[in-house]
Formats: structure tokens, sequence, C-alpha cells
């Protein structure tokens, strides 16, 4: 156990100090606590998103205490629980905020509860990092949001482009009736005229919904060479069954927010096939030797993988979140305004989501190099492109 312990930290010495956390470089500043709230889903539908974020924040935390805080300062982290609902979301937002008094915030970990966020944070005047697939929270920009995860367009532009490599330019598409569904729909067909793709058809579904066979069945009956999904959580391996009971030859595509190990579980033989863009941990084994992030990512999942299990593609995002603040903090200080500063001048941070560059103008940072097309092969991740 004393091994274990010490293996973790040794990984969590080694990514800090490519981050640029550890060494001689902090000022010693005692008898302060830094307090940053963790804004997770650690129930309801997107627990499977929240938990694991616990996990990674829990094993930096456990670092720090270690090493005696960051710039001589301890790390206390407040956990919160978002239940993935709005209204959940913005009273433990203003709990963290007005109650626990932190200095920052990573989270929340769904798209729906992050927007309900919006004013209370402009209100509040804290920087908030959070960890969503959709893209609301950093366009337009707002002045105290950034998030980890890359935008729904950079996304989509991945998925066009490796369509485009196998000759497939007519594509239907099926979306969910939900914040994250509505802006995917929205992005996808933006980006299509961009991208010299056609869309030949358009369906829908409830989130709750257990059967979209009728959906697929029109979808599949069209000139469309793919289908391409866009939903989040058990609604995706849903859709990948019935796209299978079909008995249809054509790609079913799901977006970046399925490459999960629930995924395989809940689709079974039918997720064999289907194709998506991922962050590289859950194919972190198979990365190019000159990849900059090879190296971090590995790690990243070997430890992780020792004391939680499979990563998935969203494994990585509070790390990330939690770094760019931390690096923010040894920069800056706490001070909300200088702080919220050092986050938006984040440079060439190599971290386990992508290479980090956010500017005035980009709250995000990332680029299609961020994500790698992957598919399944007999329930494990395989690399189709890069």
């Amino acid at each position: 156990m004393r091994k274990g312990r010490r293996v973790v930290v040794g990984l969590l010495v080694f990514c800090l100090a490519v981050a640029g956390l550890v060494g001689g470089a902090f000022p010693q500043q005692k008898g302060k606590v830094i307090k940053i709230g963790c804004l997770f889903a650690l129930s309801g539908p997107a627990r499977h998103i929240g938990v694991p974020s616990k996990y990674v924040a829990t094993m930096a935390k456990e670092y720090f205490e270690k090493e005696g805080g960051i710039a001589g300062k301890e790390i206390q982290l407040i956990f919160a629980d978002t239940k993935g609902e709005n209204s959940a979301a913005v009273t433990e937002f203003e709990r963290l905020v007005y109650q626990e008094k932190v200095q920052a915030i990573i989270g929340p970990t769904r798209t729906s509860t992050a927007m309900a966020l919006f004013n209370p944070i402009e209100r509040a005047k804290i920087p908030v990092v959070m960890c969503v697939g959709g893209t609301p929270p950093v366009v337009p920009v707002k002045k105290w949001i950034f998030k980890t995860p890359q935008k729904t367009e950079t996304a989509v532009r991945k998925i066009y482009r490796y369509l485009k490599k196998k000759n497939i330019y007519e594509v239907a598409i099926i979306t969910a009736k939900d914040a994250f569904g509505e802006e995917g729909k929205k992005d996808l067909i933006r980006v299509a005229k961009e991208e010299g793709i056609k869309i030949v058809a358009e369906e829908s579904f409830g989130t709750q919904d257990i059967d979209m066979t009728i959906q697929l069945r029109k979808l599949v009956a069209t000139d469309a060479e793919a289908i391409i999904c866009w939903t989040i959580g058990p609604a995706g391996a849903t859709v990948a069954r019935n796209f299978k009971s079909i008995g249809s030859k054509k790609l079913l595509v799901q977006c970046h927010g399925q490459p999960d190990p629930i995924y395989i579980k809940l689709a079974q033989d039918a997720a064999d096939g289907t194709v998506m863009p991922s962050t590289k941990t859950v194919v972190a084994d198979q990365l190019r030797e000159d990849d900059p992030q090879r190296e971090i990512v590995q790690n990243f999942v070997r430890e992780y993988e020792k004391k939680y299990g499979p990563v998935s593609t969203h494994s990585g995002y509070a790390w990330d979140a939690f770094m760019i603040v931390a690096r923010a903090i040894k920069k800056a200080g706490t001070e909300p305004e200088k702080l919220r500063e050092a986050i938006e001048n984040t440079k060439n941070y190599v971290g386990v989501s992508g290479v980090y560059n956010m500017s005035e103008e980009d709250h995000c940072g990332l680029g299609l190099d961020s994500l790698v097309m992957v598919t399944v092969e007999n329930d494990k991740w395989k690399i189709i492109d890069y």
C-alpha cells in the first residue's frame, strides 16, 4: 500500500514539475489557505463524469499535502454536488462563493448546469474553469469563465475532416433534445457548410427515450453515408444498439462525449465499429513517440487506473483545470482579477487533454491536435486517425 502511494506521489511530482508548479520557484507565503471549489455532478445522470473528476482533484490534493501546498499555501478542496440539475448547481455555486469563500472554482461537469451559472458567476466575479463539453461557456467569451474540454466546434470539425479522408460527404444527424444536443446540432449544420459536407436529414430524441429505432430507420433510408449522433451519457449506447438492430452497413459516428468505459459496457457488441473523436487518454499506449502529450498522458493514465480503474475521455479535464488554476495562483496570487488574467494568459501548458494556449479571444485554448479519432474493436479503444 505504501509503495503504491509513493508511486502516485512520484507521478504527481513529475506532472507538476512539467507544469512548473514545484521546486524553488514558489514564494513562501505561510499561514493562509487557498480554497478551491470543486463543483461536480457527484450524483444523478452525469455522475459518471463528476465522480472521476473528484478522484482526479483528490489525487492532486494528495500531492499538495505532501509538498506543502502551492506557493507555500495549504490547498483546501471544497466539493459540491450539482446532481446534474440547474437549480442545485446554482445553490451549490453560491454556497461555495458566499459561505465557503473559495478563491476559484473547477466545474461544473454538464453543459446545462454550466449555462445556468452564467449570471451567478458574473455577479460573483470569481474565476471558474469548467469541465463541460459544450461551447456556450466560452462562445461568446465570458470574462470569468474558462473551460478545459474541447469546444463542440472543434469536435465537429475533427469528425468532418476524418469523414472527408474516407470520401464521405453526405451525412445525416440525430441529436438529443437538451442543451448539449441542441448545440451539437447547431454546430454540425454550421460547420458542414464550411467543410463541404451535406446534411441530408435530421432527427432528434429525448435523453430519457429508450428506443430511437424509428428515427434511425428514417436516416438510414436516405443517401447519407454516415449517421452522426450527438449526445452524452447512456443515450449514445441506446442509439448504437438500435443502429445495430437495423443491420445497416453505414458508419455510425458518436460525439466526443462518448469515449468512456460505460459506453462500451452499455452498447456491448454494438459499440464495435462506431467511431468518434476523443482525447488521448483512452488510447494512451497507442500515441506516437513525437506526440508532446505522450509522456504526460501515459503517466497520468497509468497511475489513475491503478487507483480508480479505466479512464475515459473525461478523466483529464479536472486535472487540467486544477493545474491551470494552480499555475495562475503561482503567478498572480488569489486576488480575483489578477488570477483571472493569469488564467486567461495560459500558454503552452501541456496537459492531459491537450496543449493549452488561452487568450482574451479564446477561453479554451485547444485545437484539432488535442483530439484523435477512435473506434471500438473487441471492446477496446483504437486510434484510427490523428
